[in-house]
Parts: structure tokens; sequence; C-alpha cells
């Protein structure tokens, strides 16, 4: 692999911005070896030239007198390099080469002090916390052994302590209690820490919630178990982040110093000078190549974590510090095309199945379209309704063959595996975005293996269903057969809820407690993954009304004989129109808590959008059970037909502006954005145009202009297939918006928010 492909794979994306632009040099180094190359002076390249080297705020180690033998020499008053000796041909390719290398360096270096600045900051702040922390394990667990505990605690050193220190020697072990009676200016934690420090209460559950709104976001010390396990539970979490920068900035070092060497060897072949070795001099004794501090810290926080919060299990400890790298296994791949190939094989024996047994012309089946079919409703059922549409049981494979809650589910997986595909193609961080553990998320294979995996369990059962004789005696259907649905269900349920470690336990629970911050929206706090989540519900409506015909057909219908008369109740078209409305409230609900925490406007303007989308969604579910009951008024049309035309513009503008921030006037891609991922432009036109077109598709319903092959309930779900198709456009461009957001901000780790808040500026001396 190219060091060029090379370095841009190993980077910290969100930093890119701030890497040595090495293409661009490379640029110019092949325009000085043309330059060269179309010299007529064929020794110019076997010249000797010098230049100077001039740094201000850095301690130079060598000699600052020239010699004879070095091409560098070293002033120490500003960031230039100047050549002593110019060709006729290609000097100025040569100073522009050395212009541009100058800001590189000058653009890496401050990046980099200016992170490991923050650095020694945070690690001020950890020791702190760890201060109090220690104090409070003493004051919970052995109140009164305080000198037997103190001595195995984390202690600062002086230097760190006093205001000048500079050194980031922050974090010291102290193994036994011989070392530290042996170690001078050192003491243990004391438990007076605790009258300056309260306890911070940060409104990310139910509970701190309303703490935060009924009393405050400081509360004194309760010095209880449960507070002490939420605070080392914080400590934890602040330990493997500060580690995560840690890697990330002795990372950024590693690879710019090797760009610079690389760039200047490159440098050095084409013009046959020897400026490398001097110049890397000046890069190694730059704060960007003293990475020493960084490494000794690094060593001192693992020496920590194990001990305080691993058990002293270094094993265990480096573990959760140092996670291993994903491997691609190959059983996945096997199991993907195992489950395709079973897919097919399902379709083609349902097929047979149905005109082998003449299933089509069967007196029941009108019966089992109308009951059974819904409880699958699964989309290769389209087959038979274009095959056969002018059948009666053709009619009603049309009113329902398309309507599926597994099919949707797995249209939806398949198309979630395309954009997990594309994010890591195009080196988007989304499991930083998400918030989920680099080592535990799904990839594009593992989705697609899930999916695949369920529709091999959907297809079985429907095969196994298809089923229309009675029994004669009883008059009713076999119960095991019956029950195929209800018992898919209740397997697809076990699964996700299953506490063993099999099939993705991480990210199943990942998946679980999201939802569950969505449906307790307002109270939890409202992170990305949770509005990402609740914006995939408000695409699955046709889904969860599906799970909601399983209640109605198996607790109010007759299932034994597959009759179900609930769905003409007054209850069950109430709840067909309140479950519809159940994702954008709660997206509402999620909008309000961010404009109170944020004070944003921008959130209350979002917060409308769902608002809008509410009453148009209320207006044609209404309309539509009037034109089910054959009494439809051209009132409730037209006020459908309004709303719906308010909110669709209102949600096609904010899709495209907003959420995905393309429409931009004066950026350098126009009409687009200043970066792209895709640099195809006209990839972002087709977006736009088929968003507008799919966001306009749901119109189709309220104005009636329905196919003459398709019925209005086969037109529904040809709907909810096509919003799924859209989400997963959406989903793309909107975690390509949120990448580049972060690239913006250099943002490439979150902060963690601590336990303890100190009342002043408070040290232990």
């Amino acid at each position: 692999m190219k060091f060029e492909k090379e370095f841009s794979s190993q980077m910290v994306q969100e930093w890119q911005g701030a890497y040595m632009d090495y293409s661009y040099l490379k640029k110019h180094i092949k325009a000085l070896l043309k330059s060269h190359q179309q010299s007529s002076n064929p020794g110019f390249t076997r010249q000797r030239q010098a230049m100077y080297r001039a740094f201000s705020g850095l301690t130079g180690r060598s000699s600052p007198k020239a010699r004879e033998e070095e091409a560098v020499m070293i002033p120490q008053s500003a960031y230039q390099t100047l050549l002593m000796k110019l060709s006729a041909e290609g000097a100025e390719q040569e100073l522009e080469f050395f212009k541009k290398l100058d800001l590189e360096f000058d653009k890496v270096r401050t990046f980099h002090e200016g992170k490991v600045q923050g650095i020694r900051e945070n690690a001020e702040e950890l020791s702190k916390q760890m201060d109090a922390l220690i104090a409070l394990r003493i004051r919970v667990k052995r109140p009164d052994q305080v000198l037997e505990t103190a001595a195995a605690s984390v202690v600062l050193s002086p230097v760190a302590r006093s205001p000048e220190g500079v050194h980031m020697d922050v974090i010291q072990e102290v193994e036994d209690e011989e070392k530290t009676k042996d170690l001078e200016g050192l003491r243990p934690a004391r438990l007076q820490v605790l009258e300056h420090v309260k306890i911070n209460v940060d409104p990310d559950t139910p509970v701190s919630t309303l703490k935060n709104v009924i009393m405050s976001s400081k509360l004194e010390l309760s010095f209880s178990k449960d507070e002490l396990k939420r605070a080392e539970k914080k400590m934890r979490k602040a330990f493997i982040e500060f580690h995560q920068q840690l890697r990330l900035l002795k990372s950024y070092s590693f690879l710019n110093i090797l760009a610079f060497s690389k760039i200047m060897k490159k440098y050095d072949k084409i013009t046959s000078r020897n400026a490398s070795k001097t110049y890397l001099q000046i890069v190694d004794t730059s704060s960007l190549g003293s990475s020493e501090e960084i490494y000794k810290l690094t060593e001192k926080l693992e020496a920590s974590y194990i001990k305080h919060f691993a058990n002293g299990n270094r094993r265990e400890g480096m573990k959760v510090l140092r996670p291993g790298v994903k491997r691609e296994r190959h059983r996945i791949t096997f199991l993907l095309g195992l489950f395709s190939g079973c897919c097919i094989a399902l379709i083609a024996a349902i097929i047979v199945s149905v005109y082998a047994r003449n299933l089509l012309q069967h007196e029941g089946g009108r019966q089992y379209m109308t009951n059974i079919f819904p409880l699958y409703r699964y989309v290769f059922s389209n087959f038979f309704a274009v095959s056969t549409p002018k059948t009666e049981l053709g009619a009603e494979l049309i009113n329902f063959g398309l309507h599926s809650l597994f099919g949707y589910i797995v249209l939806h997986m398949v198309m979630y595996g395309a954009d997990t595909y594309l994010w890591r193609r195009l080196r988007v961080n989304y499991p930083f975005i998400f918030g989920s553990k680099p080592e535990t998320s799904l990839g594009f294979r593992e989705v697609l293996v899930v999916a695949s995996g369920l529709s091999v369990l959907t297809l079985a059962a429907i095969l196994a269903h298809l089923d229309l004789e009675m029994d004669p005696e009883t008059e009713k259907f076999r119960l095991i057969t019956e029950l195929l649905p209800l018992f898919l269900v209740t397997v697809v349920l076990v699964i996700t809820l299953c506490p063993f470690n099999i099939i993705y336990r991480s990210s199943r629970f990942f998946l679980i407690r999201s939802t569950f911050h969505c449906i307790c929206a307002p109270l939890y706090k409202v992170t990305f993954i949770d509005f990402f989540m609740a914006d995939q519900m408000t695409s699955q409506i046709q889904a969860i009304r599906s799970l909601q015909y399983y209640i109605c057909y198996y607790v109010w219908g007759d299932f034994r004989k597959r009759s179900n008369e609930c769905t003409n109740s007054s209850t069950y078209k109430f709840l067909y129109i309140a479950v519809a409305v159940i994702p954008f409230w709660l997206r509402l609900l999620q909008c309000l808590r961010r404009v109170f925490e944020e004070k944003s406007a921008m959130q209350g303007l979002n917060g409308l959008k769902y608002f809008s989308t509410v009453v148009a969604l209320v207006m044609r579910s209404l309309y539509d059970i009037t034109v089910q009951n054959g009494n439809a008024s051209s009132f409730w049309r037209i006020m459908a037909a309004a709303t719906s035309g308010i909110t669709t513009i209102y949600n096609t503008y904010w899709d495209i502006v907003v959420d995905w921030g393309l429409l931009q006037k004066k950026a350098k891609n126009r009409w687009l954005r200043d970066k792209l991922l895709i640099s195809n432009k006209a990839v972002y036109v087709v977006a736009i145009v088929a968003n507008i077109l799919l966001r306009l598709v749901w119109m189709q319903l309220v104005l009636d202009f329905n196919l003459p092959f398709l019925h209005r309930n086969a037109m529904t779900a040809v709907i909810a297939c096509l919003e799924i198709l859209r989400r997963g456009i959406w989903n793309f461009f909107r975690l390509e918006h949120e990448h580049f957001n972060n690239v913006e901000n250099y943002r490439a780790f979150k902060s963690i928010p601590m336990p303890f808040y100190y009342e002043k500026d408070h040290h232990i001396m």
C-alpha cells in the first residue's frame, strides 16, 4: 500500500484538517521533479545546497554554528526555511515547496500543542476528582481505617499541585505502605476534601432530571454506597475516555512525524540534497516529537485504572482501556451466503406450493388472505398480487400482500446495512457518532446476516402456514399451525431480549436502551442516537400498526376459525390513529427537552415540524377511515390535503437544508456544501430530487390518484416501503453532515461529566 493511502486510512478522521497535507506537498515534489527533468543542466541535481532553518520557542540541541558538511543551519528566530543556493531551474518550485512545508509544520505543531495543553488540564481535573473519590470511598467503606486505606490511594505530585506546575506527572501510584514512607513530598488523600465538593447531578436519567428541575444540579454528599457506585462508574468512563484521548494524540504525533520524514526523503531523492536529516531534527526536538510526557502519563493512567477499577487485574484492565481491533470473520460471510440461498429456495417453494395446490382458487383463500396473511404480510407476496390481479384471491393478496411486519423490518435493515457499508468505505466514524463501542458495533455483513436470518424464519413460517383445510369435525384449523405467526414474533422478541452473550448482545442491548430512551422522552437526556432512533420509528408506522393487528387478532379474534371482527370497532380505529402519532409525538418531546436544555431556537422549529406532522397524520387517518366507511366528505379531504401539503414542504426543506446541510449558495460546491464525501456531485442532486419525490408520494393517498391495478391498501404498503427507502437515503446524508460537523470542530472524543463539583479551587497541599 502506498504511504499516502496508508496515511489517509490511519488518521483520526475528525482531525483530518489538522494533519499534514501530504498529497498537496507531493504535488509540489512532482512539479519539482518535472522541472529538474526539463533542466538543461545535467549536474544540477548533484549540487549541494544549504538552507537555514530558524525556530522560535524551541530549544535547539545542535550547535548553532555552521559547518561546511551540513546542509542545514538552525537559527532560532522564526519558522522559515531559507535556501542559500538557487539554480536557474526549479528555484521557484523549491521556494514554494518549503513555504508550504513550513506552514504545514506550524499548523501541525500548533494543533498538537493545543491538544497537549488540553490533556494537562484534563489530567489535573481527573486528579482532583480522584482525590474526592478516594476520600468518599474511605468514608463509605472504611471510616475507621483512614490511614490504612490512604496508603494505597492516588496522590498528586507537588509539582502538579502548584499553580505554576507545567508537568503532566500528575498521577502517581503508591503500591504499598513502605514505598509511601520513602517518597518525600507526597501526602495521602484526606477526608477534608469532601468538605469542598458536591455531587454533580446530570439530567441523563428520569430521576436525575426530576432532581435537576425540583432541586439543583449540585447536591450535598450523602455518603451512601449507591452514591459511591455512581461516582465510580463515572470515573471509570472518564479514565477510559481520557486514555482514548492519549492514544489518539500519540497516533497523531507518530503519523505526522512519519509523513514529514517521507516527504523530506522524496525531496532529497529528487534534489540530491541532505536536507532531511537536519529538518527532521527540528521536527523531533519540537513539541510534536517530544512525546515523553504523553507516554509517561499513559503508563501511570493505566496503572491507576488497573489498581482502582480492575482490582489489580492487568489483563482485564487493559482489555477495557485498549480494546482489541474488530476482526472480520469468514463465518459471517458464509452465513450471509447460506441465508440468502435459503431465502431464494423458500420463495421458490412457496410459489410452487401455491400453484401446485391451486391455492389461488381455493374457497378458503379469501379467509386466509383476510385474516392470516396480514400476520406475515411479507413483501415477497407482491409476486402473487401482480401475477393474479383479476382473481378474487388476487385482490386480497393485493390488499394485504405488501403489508409486512417482518418485511418492513427486513427492508429497513437492508437499507441500514447498505448505509454502514458506505460509511465504512468513506471512513465515517459512525460508532463514535452513535456512541457505541467500535469493537462491538455491527458492520454491513453482520446487519445483512441478521436481516437474511429473519427472512428465512419468516418465509419458513409462511410455507408451513399454507394450510387452507379445516377440520370437518371441529370446524377449526390446527392450533399449532395457527400459532405459527405468534410463535415467530415470540422468537424474535426472545432473541432480542436474550441476556446471554449470543447473537450480538452488545448491539441488541444498545438498540433496546436507545429505544427505551425514545419511549420515555423527555425524561432522558437526548443524545444523537436517541433522536436518530426516534426518526427511524417515524418511518415504521405500518410495522407498528401490524403489531396492533397481532393483538387484535389473537386477543379478540377467533384465530382457530380465522375470523376477526375487531378491526371494525371504534377502539381499533382510534388506536390505528394513535399508533401512527406516537413516534412523531415522542420526537416532539425530544425537541422540547433540547429546547429546555440548550436554549436553541432551531430545536423549537424542529419541534414545530413534528407537531405539523402529527396534525397532518391525524387528518389523513380520519380521511382514510371515512373513505373505508364509504362516507368520505370533501371537508376531510381538504383538511388532509392542506395539512399534508404544509408538513411535506416543511419536512422536505428541513431534510435537505438542516439535516443534510445542502443548498448552500455560497459553498465551494455551489448549492451543495463545502465538503462532500462523494466526489460525484450528481449523487447529491439525485438524492435531493429523490427525497422531494418520496416526500410527495404520501400526498397520493389524499388526492386519490390510485393506480388501476393496485388496491388502496396495497398503495399504502407501497408508500410505506418507499418511506423506508427514503429513510435509508436520509440516514446516509444525515451522518455525513454530522461527520463533517465533528471534523470542523475537531471533535474526536466525547466529554464525560465528572461526578464531583468543587465549590472552589481547592487543592490538597
